[in-house]
C-alpha cells in the first residue's frame, strides 16, 4: 500500500485553530471560575480582575476569529465557506452516505476519505463556529456592561454615571457611581445577553468533548493524520481522498 500526502491546512487556518484553542482554554478556564467565585470565597476586587483578564483574552479570541471568517473567503481550498458550510452540489448525498456508513448500511461507502471536513464535520464545523461568533459578540456586551471595557463600555458608562459624575469615574461594583434607575434599565437589557454568553459557554463545553471524541475516533479508525494535520498542514491517504478534484476547481 502506497501512501500519498496531501496538503490540507493552509498555515493561517493551523495558526488560527491553535490561537482558538488557547484562548478557548483560557477563556473557559476564567468563565469557569467567574461563575464559581462566591462559592470560592473570591470577594469583588477579584471578580474584577478576572473579567479583566476574561475581556482581554476575548478581544484576541475575537479578532483571531474574526481573521478566520475573512480567510473563509480568500484562504486555501479547504478553509473557504464552500468547504466549510453544509450544502453546495452534491452535499446531500455525500451527507446520505456518511450517514448509512456510520450505521453500517452501506458497505461500498465504508471506507470514504475526505481531505476536508466530512459532510457531517461540516455541520459540526458550522455549529460550532455560530457558537464561537454568539460568545463573542454576547461577550463584547458583557464586558461593556459589565467592567465598563470597550468597544461598548464608554456608551453603557455614560448611560448609567450617577448625577455629576462622568463616564470615566464609572467603576464596577461600585454604586454609589451610578444612577439606581439608570443601572436598573442597563442590567435589564445586559440580561438576555448574559443568559445567551452562559447557554452558549455550556453548549461549547459539550461541542469541545464532542470534536475531540470524533477527531480522534476518526484518526483511529480511518487514518489520514487529522490530528498530526493541525501542525503539518498536510493527511495521508493511500487512496485519493473524496473532495481532493473538488478542491482543485
Amino acid at each position: 500500500m502506497v501512501l500519498q500526502e496531501y496538503k490540507v491546512w493552509d498555515a493561517t487556518t493551523r495558526v488560527f485553530h491553535w490561537v482558538n484553542v488557547l484562548c478557548m482554554v483560557g477563556l473557559i478556564a476564567l468563565g469557569t471560575t467567574i461563575l464559581n467565585a462566591s462559592s470560592l470565597g473570591i470577594p469583588n476586587s477579584g471578580k474584577i480582575i478576572l473579567k479583566t483578564v476574561h475581556v482581554w483574552v476575548g478581544y484576541v479570541f475575537i479578532l483571531n476569529l474574526l481573521w478566520r471568517l475573512i480567510w473563509a473567503f480568500i484562504g486555501g481550498p479547504f478553509a473557504r465557506w464552500r468547504a466549510i458550510l453544509p450544502f453546495g452540489s452534491g452535499y446531500t448525498e455525500k451527507l446520505s452516505k456518511e450517514l448509512a456508513a456510520l450505521r453500517g448500511q452501506s458497505a461500498s461507502h465504508s471506507h470514504t476519505t475526505y481531505a476536508g471536513h466530512s459532510p457531517l464535520g461540516r455541520i459540526a464545523v458550522t455549529i460550532l463556529l455560530l457558537c464561537l461568533v454568539i460568545q463573542g459578540v454576547s461577550g463584547i456586551v458583557l464586558a461593556g456592561t459589565d467592567v465598563y471595557m470597550p468597544p461598548l463600555g464608554g456608551f453603557f458608562a455614560e448611560w448609567v454615571a450617577a448625577d455629576g459624575l462622568s463616564a470615566s469615574q464609572v467603576l464596577p461594583y461600585a454604586p454609589d457611581t451610578v444612577n439606581p434607575d439608570a443601572y436598573a434599565e442597563m442590567r435589564a437589557l445586559r440580561s438576555p445577553f448574559y443568559q445567551t454568553h452562559e447557554f452558549t459557554y455550556f453548549v461549547l463545553l459539550g461541542l469541545i468533548a464532542l470534536h475531540i471524541f470524533a477527531v480522534v475516533l476518526t484518526d483511529i479508525k480511518r487514518g489520514g493524520g487529522i490530528i498530526s494535520a493541525m501542525f503539518t498542514g498536510k493527511k495521508v491517504f493511500a487512496t485519493p481522498p473524496e473532495d481532493i478534484s473538488e478542491s482543485q476547481e
